[in-house]
């Protein structure tokens, strides 16, 4: 899969919208962005064209659709980091997020439900 580029502060703002109330047509989505971050229609359509070149949003005959949702983008963003951070090892990933502080029985069992789901089964101990 290819990696996906990180969206700006103000290009997940609007996509955000996008996300939420789309598909849009460019019109809505201009008031939209007026309403709620207090864009201007130039504004808007700068920041559309760039999120659209990030192939997250589209812009097809101005309607503003998503190519990927809020979760698959999150995702994606993630795995980016698990990888460039910690040369793609999960454990390392959860060894340094936990650091020193204990898990819950209910979270450490939810985690082993999440890998015996990704892996088929592991067992527990």
């Amino acid at each position: 899969m290819p990696e996906i580029q990180k969206l700006s502060k103000s290009e997940l703002k609007l996509a955000d919208i996008i996300w939420a109330d789309g598909p849009v047509t460019s019109a809505e989505l201009i008031k939209a962005a007026e309403k709620l971050l207090g864009w201007k229609r130039t504004t808007t359509y700068t920041i559309l064209k760039r999120v659209c070149n990030k192939g997250v949003i589209q812009n097809n005959n101005s309607i503003v659709s998503a190519i990927m949702m809020r979760e698959e983008y999150f995702a994606g963003q993630s795995r980016s980091f698990v990888e460039d951070t910690f040369g793609g090892s999960l454990p390392l990933f959860l060894a340094s997020f936990i650091g020193n502080k204990k898990l819950s029985q209910s979270q450490a069992e939810e985690l082993r439900q999440i890998i015996e789901g990704h892996d088929g089964g592991v067992s527990n101990g």
